[in-house]
């Protein structure tokens, strides 16, 4: 056959449509009856082959035309009638059935063309060597019968071992599926034993939801597997799938009893709350309210909702109470202010009586210092970082005229002298060791108050010179 003319599946289809399309003539497959010669055998219609004139004139090399018109075909060793044409050409007439043996033989090789592809399946090989056995029996063709016989058995054989390969091929797809399928029940029973408390319900049902779809997709995609086996994995699926969801069922009817026990143990932390919000009390409050605000983080979670919604009474109860006691303090603060300046005049009143030189100055100034001390005790409190500042200073107006006193209370003293030697002594040092840490420190406030002691040790140094 020409490579021009070379039989394809296309060929073979296109020479199909075409000699279904042929007008038939009427084969006459036994000896003719009389009435059969005296009918008139229709005329054969000339048609155009699709096949190279080399492959026509082969095929007909096993056939011939009688006299009347009848077309027999040499099948073996004997020579059978194939069908019959009155008043036709014989050319035509031997090319008509030799276009048909190649018509036949192009089915063979287009199914001998299918058993090489992948695709095809096996009833498809039985229905087509079905379907070609009927045709290759006697068939009413011109040409080497022999060979299409021949080429028929090797089909069979060859159909043989296609549906064994497929067979081995669908085995093997089918283990790969079982494998695969039940990798994704082994993903589904690890989730449902890995179920516990620290489990993120939300996200594992995600992940077995990608593992259902995962399953279905490779139900749609894959080969069909043993329903015994497919079954079997459903269930071991199925059984995963529901242990998670009695298991998260669980939770959650766990964790709605919690919400509702820790709503109930914030509404009765609120109402207390409430009842001591108004409380001027405010270190004993201060104290309840931190004990309240403890129960609080104890007792759980009501939900967000709730809890938004219950946090929200609860931090008004307690900013009421919180922003009445820093009104209050802002009040003290004010007032202790107004009474630390209120005693600032009155130091400069009481060092104002210094220097004390003898003892007549000194019992004045102690009668005026005990009217301003009155005075002070009047005032109330000041600052709590000022208290010492002030109270050092006005116990140093003191101490300076009670110097003043005692100085004049030694002089009668038979140990005057000594004592008087010994404290001089005394102070002196404590002088020296005075202007030593006022030197080295930096504090303007402690310095201030070294100094303040350095001044009155040195009245108490003149007293007893």
């Amino acid at each position: 056959m020409s490579d021009e003319t070379a039989t394809t599946p296309e060929n073979v289809s296109a020479a199909a449509a075409k000699a279904a399309a042929r007008p038939k003539a009427t084969p006459k497959p036994h000896a003719p009856s009389p009435a059969a010669f005296a009918r008139k055998a229709p005329k054969v219609t000339v048609v155009k082959s699709t096949y190279s004139d080399e492959d026509i004139a082969k095929a007909e090399a096993f056939g011939r035309v009688a006299d009347d018109g009848t077309v027999f075909v040499k099948d073996g060793d004997a020579e059978r009638e194939v069908g019959q044409f009155a008043d036709a050409d014989k050319s035509e007439a031997l090319k008509l059935y030799a276009t048909r043996f190649l018509d036949l033989k192009a089915k063979l090789d287009f199914l001998a063309t299918r058993l090489k592809s992948a695709g095809i399946k096996p009833h498809e090989i039985d229905e087509s060597l079905k379907l070609l056995e009927q045709e290759v029996d006697n068939p009413p063709v011109v040409g080497d019968v022999a060979s299409l016989k021949t080429q028929f058995e090797e089909l069979k054989a060859a159909g043989a071992a296609k549906k064994e390969e497929l067979a081995a091929a669908r085995k093997a797809a089918v283990a790969k599926a079982v494998e695969e399928r039940t990798a994704i029940v082994e993903k589904a029973e690890a989730l449902a034993a890995s179920l516990g408390d620290k489990t993120n319900w939300r996200s594992t049902a995600d992940k077995f939801r990608a593992l259902f779809d995962e399953w279905q997709t490779h139900q749609r995609t894959s080969v069909r597997i043993d329903k015994t086996q497919a079954d079997a994995l459903w269930k071991r699926f199925s059984a995963a799938r529901t242990t998670f969801n009695q298991s998260r069922r669980k939770w959650a009817q766990n964790r709605d009893a919690e919400r509702a026990q820790a709503k109930r143990a914030k509404e009765a932390i609120i109402e207390e709350a409430n009842a001591i919000k108004d409380s001027t009390e405010w270190v004993a409050t201060s104290r309840k309210f931190n004990e309240l605000m403890d129960r609080w983080k104890k007792a759980g979670r009501a939900g967000r909702n709730d809890d938004d919604a219950l946090w929200g009474r609860f931090r008004e109860a307690a900013d009421t109470f919180f922003n009445a006691r820093q009104a209050d303090r802002d009040q003290i603060s004010s007032d202790e202010k107004e009474n630390l300046a209120k005693k600032e005049e009155l130091l400069k009143k009481a060092e104002a009586l210094l220097p004390v030189k003898d003892v007549k100055a000194a019992k004045a100034a102690r009668q005026a210092l005990s009217k301003i001390q009155d005075e002070w005790d009047e005032i109330g409190f000041v600052p709590r970082g000022d208290v010492h500042r002030i109270e050092s200073r006005l116990d140093d107006v003191e101490k300076q005229i009670k110097a003043v006193e005692d100085a004049e209370w030694t002089k009668s003293d038979p140990e005057t002298d000594a004592r008087k030697s010994s404290f001089e002594e005394q102070l002196t040092a404590q002088l020296a060791e005075l202007d030593e840490k006022i030197a080295a420190e930096g504090d303007p406030k402690k310095k201030a108050a070294l100094e303040a002691e350095k001044a009155t040790k040195e009245q108490w140094l003149n007293a007893v010179k």
